[in-house]
């Protein structure tokens, strides 16, 4: 009997489905600013997916919070995100030339 637990077809499927939802992600993101709450309406990709990608793509340095305010969901503050550079906020840390 072939153990279906660690077939490599399930495995697979499953980094589909994480590269689509990450590639739908950044692309709604490109266009819009907007928060977690506010992507899994727009897009139907539930939130806990949304909060596991959004670290991901802070630590790739593309993704940028620009301000937390009263979400259009949920009515509570939360963090507006966007991948798109041209609206990321600026980062006034010095950087030191050598």
């Amino acid at each position: 009997m072939e153990n279906h637990k660690n077939s490599p077809h399930k495995r697979q499927g499953k980094d589909k489905t994480h590269a689509t939802q990450l590639k739908t992600i950044f692309q709604y993101l490109q266009n819009h600013s907007a928060t977690a709450s506010m992507i899994t309406e727009a897009t139907g990709i539930p939130q806990k997916n949304i909060c596991r990608y959004k670290r991901d793509l802070e630590k790739a340095g593309r993704l940028w919070e620009l301000e937390k305010r009263l979400c259009k969901t949920t009515g509570f503050r939360a963090w507006y995100l966007t991948t798109n550079p041209n609206n990321a906020p600026f980062n006034n840390q010095l950087s030191l030339s050598l």
